[in-house]
């Protein structure tokens, strides 16, 4: 099936306009976070194209947005398409944004065809992936697939703001909690994802689009580094338990397990805390992150394990205390073998070379795992910089992309047939 030039650019060029407000909560960068007025406002306009391109729309228990295009059959199970609308601060405006505007998209191509499908396709905005707001990510997609251990009103932003409160805001709190996102059984056959790399492998080979084969397994720990807080000019430093000069070489080891491996291993520490922060102190409280990702969770694993025993060793030597705390484990998202390739299929069809490639980045399709078939596709993005203002999208990509994703509907609805 053919699309004209409106699709994909026009995808494009509508994350653009969400880069701004009243859809940031900032004049001068993006940062939409969950249930924001920010948030509400990306919420209403992106519902206005859904009914455009030709679906009935509603909000969940999650305040997840969600467009349907029935089926030949109006009962019958449903294709989710999605991604998500929130960001991190002083994010790139095509990081989740992007894969639900190509959902509307191939609906709208669909709907302009007047073609139906054996099954309905529903286009679904999450709107907490990147757990910019709450200490937790990936909330909706969890309400979703109903992995929602239990129900987390509690859980305060860096207001003070709790989520039952906010939720509250949005005229949510009375749907007897997110779990009422929960999708039922047998309604879900499989979801795609359609995201920007976030890495700069596509680039690099000069490739627009890519197979996502799965997504990396992930342990995130807090770490916490307790020494003796002393005067700068005083303590000498045979005696000195410098928190900070500890946690540096830490992070040095964490670094040199991970480079050591030679392999699709990550390990990273993004965010570091010293106290009491002033410049005639030594440093007496370091607390950092301990980010590592594998594609195997065997791998992730070791490294993880070596990574902690090679740090605990740093603070005996050093007579610093050390705690760390497991506070995610994300198993490895493999993407399901007969969607793969039927994304293959159509990658070759749009006249694309075929490229599988495997996810450092988490997204919601490793939670949405839990619940149907997944599969994703990359777009390749300027220098594969994300997590940025600099984030950029080739609109003809976006047109590319589009092309293979109505090409994997009618594969995938030849199946069902």
């Amino acid at each position: 099936m053919s699309q004209g030039a409106a699709g994909g650019s026009r995808a494009v060029a509508r994350c653009d306009l969400l880069a701004r407000p009243p859809y940031s909560s900032a004049a001068d960068m993006l940062f939409r976070a969950y249930l924001t007025p920010a948030h509400a406002a990306a919420l209403e306009t992106i519902a206005v194209w859904m009914r455009e391109a030709g679906m009935t729309v509603h909000i969940d228990a999650a305040a997840n947005l969600i467009g349907r295009y029935d089926g030949i059959d109006p009962a019958a199970p449903a294709l989710l398409i999605g991604s998500h609308v929130d960001s991190v601060r002083d994010g790139g405006a095509y990081d989740g944004p992007l894969g639900v505007m190509l959902g509307i998209e191939a609906v709208a191509a669909l709907a302009a065809a007047g073609r139906r499908l054996p099954f309905a396709i529903e286009v679904i905005a999450f709107g907490d992936e990147e757990g910019s707001r709450f200490p937790a990510a990936m909330l909706t997609s969890r309400a979703v697939a109903g992995t929602l251990e239990r129900m987390p009103f509690d859980m305060a932003d860096a207001d003070g703001v709790t989520l039952g409160a906010a939720l509250g805001l949005f005229s949510l709190r009375g749907h007897g909690g997110m779990r009422g996102a929960a999708r039922p059984a047998g309604s879900t056959i499989a979801y795609l994802e359609a995201h920007i790399e976030q890495g700069p492998v596509l680039e690099a080979e000069g490739r627009a689009v890519g197979t996502v084969t799965g997504i990396a397994a992930q342990h995130r720990y807090q770490v916490v580094v307790e020494g003796l807080a002393g005067h700068a000019g005083t303590a000498s430093m045979p005696l000195r338990r410098d928190a900070l000069a500890a946690a540096a070489e830490m992070v040095l080891a964490v670094e040199r397990v991970a480079r050591a491996a030679a392999s699709d291993l990550v390990a990273t520490v993004g965010k570091l805390e010293v106290a009491p922060g002033a410049p005639n102190v030594i440093p007496g409280r370091v607390a950092f992150t301990i980010d590592v990702r594998a594609g195997e969770a065997d791998r992730r694993d070791a490294a993880a394990a070596a990574i902690l025993g090679d740090i605990r060793a740093i603070a005996d030597r050093r007579g610093v205390e050390l705690t760390s705390t497991l506070i995610h484990d994300l198993p490895a998202a493999p993407s399901d073998p007969m969607l793969m390739d039927l994304l293959d299929e159509a990658t070759e069809a749009a006249g694309q070379p075929v490229r599988r490639l495997v996810s450092g980045a988490g997204h919601d399709a490793m939670i949405m795992a839990s619940l149907c078939p997944t599969v994703m596709l990359f777009l390749r993005c300027a220098g594969g910089i994300s997590h940025n203002p600099a984030e950029r999208v080739d609109p003809a990509d976006a047109e590319i992309v589009l092309a293979v994703m109505l090409g994997f509907i009618d594969r995938l609805g030849e199946r069902f047939a």
